[in-house]
């Protein structure tokens, strides 16, 4: 046999990029909604559910905030950035809003798209409403027509990479001294979804957060990271029973 072959990788067809979030479509749930962050309408109510609890800034490279206007500050500046997409979280059980999380590397001609800035307020985590949330902005990306998830967090930072594997994301590496942070060296964790395991993700989700799941005292019977184990292509080394 002669001649010399070159392997190429798979098409990609009928390949469209997807959108870029419009700034103003609500993400509804059953335990949360999500509406784009706004200074004027999240600022002062997000700042005060985050009070007293600094540690909730440890692994940002922003925060604490010594002020509701220094917050309401911060909030005016990403808001007006267009290469992020804020949301406010609005837990329904309680009426508040008590957190924010947001896509961010948007690459539509990849098809990729990243959620990050998660900064969950002590009353929000632990709650369907966080998971719904997370859950409610996965199946905007992938309904949307983006390939690739990601999660990426300091890799120090173990009780985000354990969401992230709870969520279903693969583990895909570390990347070492990726940036600067407060001073601070950082290694980044890396996770990510595509949209081939999507649709058993989907499942796994709606048979969590269904009622059918949690007893009388609002305890799940059957956990997430049970759901998604068997979607994860890749295990973080770094956890156990995850």
């Amino acid at each position: 046999m002669t001649g010399h072959y070159e392997p190429h990788a798979a098409l990609v067809p009928n390949w469209a990029p997807p959108p870029v979030p419009d700034g103003h479509t609500v993400l509804s749930g059953e335990h949360c909604v999500l509406e784009p962050l706004s200074a004027e309408r999240h600022a002062a109510l997000l700042y005060r559910s985050y009070a007293g609890h600094d540690e909730v800034w440890d692994f940002l490279p922003y925060g604490p905030f010594s002020s509701s206007a220094q917050y309401h500050r911060w909030v005016r500046e990403v808001e007006a950035d267009p290469t992020l997409q804020f949301y406010a979280i609005k837990n329904l059980a309680t009426g508040a809003f008590e957190g924010v999380a947001s896509y961010l590397r948007i690459a539509p001609e990849a098809g990729s798209i990243e959620v990050g800035h998660i900064n969950f307020s002590p009353a929000l985590q632990r709650t369907r409403a966080a998971t719904e949330a997370l859950f409610l902005m996965m199946r905007w990306a992938f309904d949307a027509g983006y390939r690739r998830f990601e999660w990426k967090c300091n890799a120090l930072n173990l009780k985000s990479r354990r969401a992230a594997q709870r969520l279903g994301l693969s583990y895909e590496g570390i990347f070492r001294q990726a940036t600067v942070v407060k001073g601070r060296n950082r290694d980044t964790a890396w996770f990510a979804a595509i949209d081939a395991e999507w649709p058993a993700l989907r499942e796994a989700f709606g048979a969590w957060l269904a009622r059918s799941n949690f007893d009388e005292g609002g305890q799940q019977i059957e956990s997430l990271a049970d759901l998604t184990q068997l979607v994860r292509v890749a295990k973080d080394p770094a956890l156990t029973g995850s």
